[in-house]
């Protein structure tokens, strides 16, 4: 008969490797939707040959990492 795998009799060391993964993800979804935004941004620009779509991918990109980032902290803050 097969072995039932440990269970973990520490809740608290799980509660804070989700912690740490929450909040690492949280670091990365900033500069992510920055750069996804930029390289969106600038190869529209190319496609159309125009120069001001990088810029507005730019904003594009900081204003989804931000609401990202706040509904992640709100999210968490709700959590914990």
């Amino acid at each position: 008969m097969p072995e039932s795998p440990p269970e973990n009799n520490n809740p608290r060391e799980e509660n804070l490797w989700r912690l740490i993964a929450r909040y690492s993800n949280l670091a990365f979804v900033l500069p992510a939707a920055i750069i996804a935004g930029l390289v969106i941004g600038h190869l529209l620009d190319r496609w159309l040959n125009t120069s001001w779509i990088t810029l507005a991918g730019l904003f594009g990109g900081c204003i989804a990492g931000f609401a990202a980032l706040i509904r992640g902290i709100i999210q968490s803050s709700k959590e914990t």
